[in-house]
This record gives C-alpha cells, sequence and structure tokens, in this order.
C-alpha cells in the first residue's frame, strides 16, 4: 500500500518521491528557451522530473490529501507500465498555499536548479497567473482543476471544466425545472469567481433572469452574518456561491443554520463530498453542484478508479471527489500527450495535445482542436453524498 505525503509549506523542496468540460490552450506559439543548456541536461535524466504545485494550506488546503493522493495513484499506475517514453516518473510535491511570491520562488528555483521537466497544479487560478510567467517558454505546465477558461499561454495546458459548459446548463435547468428567475452571487475575491461571474450573468440573462447581488468574500473569511443578512434582504431564488474550499464550509453551514436553505436554493461548482462533509447533512438542503465528476457517477471507469484507490490508500482514505481527481486526471493526460507527441519538447507537445484522446475516472475525454468535451453532471445533496440529477 502508498502512503501519503505532506506538502512541502516552505524552505527546500520535499525529497523527490519516484513511484513504480471544457478547457483550451495555445496551439502554436512562439517560444525560446530562456536556457538551452538547461534543456540539454533535463533530457539526459533518466527520470522525468515533475514539479506538482498542490494546495495544503489556507482555504483550499482542505482539498490537498486527496489531490495528493490522486498524483500518487497516478505516478504508481504509469511508472507500472515503463512511465512516460521510457522515464519513470519523479514526483516533487510542492504547497501552492501561502503568499503568491513564495510560491513564485519556489516554481523558479524547481525549473533552475532542480532541473524539472514538467510543472503540474491544482491550486487556484491566481495561483496560475503567476506560474504562468515563470513556465513560459522554458517548461510545459499542465493545469488541472475547475478554472475560468479562457487560458491562452504558451506551453499552459488547462484541462479543467469551465463556466460554458459547467454553469450554463445547470442556471438553464434551475430556471426551467425550479422556476428560478432572482440570483444572488457570491464568491470568493480572486480571479475564477471575478471571471466565472462574469459569464454567469450572460447565462442567466438568457433565461430572462436577473441578478439581485453580488459580492466578493476575501480567503480566509468566516463571519458570514453580513452576507446573509444582504442575501436574506435581496430574496433571491437562488444563490449562487464561488467560495473556495473550507470558505464554502463556513459559508454553507450558516446558510443553513439560519434557516435559507429551507427557502433558498442554491448552486456550487467548485464543490465535492469532502466539502460536503464539512458543511453536513442538516446545512445542505436545496444544495445543487454542477461538474464534470462525482465519484458516486456509476461507469466501468469510475468504479475501476474508486476501487483502485481505495485498495491503495484504504477504506478510510479522503475522499476522491472532483478536485482530487482532476489531479490524477493531469498526468493521464501527460502520458498520453507525450505519447502522441513522441517528445516532451515544448512544441511537438502543445501540437499533440490539441487533438488527443486520454483516459480517467470519467473514461475517454476527446480534446478535439484545442477544445475538451468532458460528461458534465448536475447533482444535489442527499446527506452527506450527491445524487446525481441529470447530464447537463
Amino acid at each position: 500500500m502508498l502512503s501519503t505525503v505532506s506538502c512541502n509549506s516552505g524552505g527546500p523542496a520535499l525529497p523527490p518521491l519516484a513511484f513504480k468540460g471544457p478547457s483550451s490552450f495555445a496551439a502554436d506559439p512562439p517560444w525560446r528557451p530562456a536556457d538551452a543548456g538547461a534543456v540539454q541536461r533535463r533530457r539526459a535524466h533518466s527520470k522525468l522530473r515533475i514539479a506538482n504545485f498542490l494546495t495544503c494550506s489556507g482555504s483550499p488546503g482542505i482539498w490537498g490529501p486527496a489531490a495528493i493522493n490522486g498524483v500518487l495513484l497516478a505516478a504508481s499506475e504509469i511508472n507500472k507500465r515503463g512511465g512516460i517514453l521510457g522515464r519513470e516518473i519523479e514526483v516533487t510535491m510542492l504547497d501552492a498555499g501561502g503568499p503568491i511570491g513564495d510560491v513564485v520562488r519556489r516554481a523558479k528555483e524547481a525549473i533552475a536548479f532542480d532541473e524539472v521537466d514538467v510543472i503540474m497544479g491544482s491550486h487556484i487560478s491566481a495561483v496560475r497567473v503567476a506560474l504562468r510567467e515563470v513556465t513560459r517558454g522554458r517548461v510545459p505546465y499542465v493545469y488541472t482543476p475547475v478554472y475560468e477558461g479562457g487560458e491562452r499561454t504558451p506551453g499552459v495546458m488547462a484541462i479543467g471544466e469551465t463556466p460554458r459548459w459547467q454553469s450554463r446548463p445547470a442556471i438553464h435547468w434551475l430556471a426551467d425545472v425550479k422556476k428560478a428567475s432572482r440570483w444572488y452571487l457570491i464568491g470568493s475575491d480572486y480571479v475564477w469567481p471575478w471571471q466565472s461571474h462574469r459569464a454567469v450573468k450572460n447565462y442567466i440573462r438568457e433565461t430572462g433572469g436577473q441578478v439581485v447581488g453580488e459580492e466578493f468574500v476575501p480567503l480566509g473569511e468566516d463571519n458570514h452574518e453580513p452576507h446573509l443578512a444582504r442575501i436574506r434582504a435581496a430574496k433571491p431564488d437562488v444563490v449562487l456561491t464561488s467560495l473556495i474550499g473550507t470558505d464554502s464550509i463556513t459559508f454553507n453551514r450558516a446558510f443553513g443554520e439560519c434557516g435559507l436553505a429551507a427557502t433558498t436554493l442554491r448552486l456550487a461548482g467548485a464543490m465535492d463530498e469532502t466539502v460536503l462533509l464539512g458543511i453536513g447533512a442538516d446545512n445542505s438542503e436545496n444544495l445543487f453542484c454542477a461538474s464534470g465528476y462525482f465519484p458516486g457517477f456509476g461507469s466501468r471507469a469510475n468504479d475501476d478508479f474508486q476501487n483502485r484507490y481505495r485498495a491503495t490508500f484504504g477504506p478510510n482514505a479522503p475522499p476522491i471527489g472532483s478536485l482530487g481527481q482532476s489531479s490524477y486526471e493531469g498526468f493521464r493526460f501527460l502520458e498520453a500527450v507525450a505519447n502522441k507527441a513522441g517528445t516532451l519538447s515544448m512544441g511537438p507537445m502543445l501540437a499533440a495535445a490539441r487533438n488527443v484522446v486520454y483516459g480517467g475516472a470519467r473514461g475517454s475525454i476527446a480534446v478535439r482542436n484545442g477544445h475538451a468535451r468532458m460528461p458534465m453532471y448536475l447533482a444535489e445533496a442527499d446527506g452527506l453524498d450527491f445524487k446525481l440529477i441529470k447530464p447537463i
């Protein structure tokens, strides 16, 4: 059985660990390695060095344990198949929480001194915006979680759900089936909620609905009484939440405890069973979530994935929902792209990534012309689990 590890939150990186919707990205970007000598040294390594930035602290840190397990499981399975292009994967875990300047410094050190071949990440978009300037023209950067869409930076390959395919059909369903017309938007104060809300407002207008309030909450805020008072005064039919991790837990707990859950619907786009466990069954009434993955989805690919996860990490391992599964799937995507390109050089990899098929817990995902078409589902909280309503 593999054991989990903790992310490194400061100082030198952990010792390298060796183990035996749609998104889009730039097509044919002009790029030039900043240090050709470093590129040659990377190619000379027998192992494929990957620096994986996972958030293990701060509000999104609640997803860290499952994300780490997803990485370890994927690396182990790929290495048992002979690695990527014959090179055994060697993963270094780094914490993407804390001050962004510290995360950027760790990324620069990983590229310059550890001579990593690939940067991967499951963290908030604010970190991605900073890291893409570090990786640009140097090493490929695979970004896995749900995000706001529109990433075009040369070398960045973002594969997570985006509002067009995640939020839009859920909004239309709530308008058609639940007759929702009044919407209140509340999100964490950074780039993903900012940009997602811009798109969401258009989708609400498409249904004839209106936004009756919007606010952004600083990361780490746990006093939600002022927000709940404004929501109560606005009398929305639906509160769309773009809050992250523990911030989503404290908000939704308070939402239920003050009695709003009985009368007001909620729709979330960055929520999984780990967050739902924190919210609690008593506070999850009328709570909906749109996502590209739910652990309870019945398919052979997902059943096999969940069985392998439990066999590897034990029955009491943290539930691996959409965020943790995205870390697993990022490695499967990298494997497929590298195998198609026949190299880990950035140009050929980006060309291969525009049209490729890769697998994961969701089965086969096809990327065509740079856009991934993935299954998307709407679910409703049912106690401490999500009950699937329909594909969307």
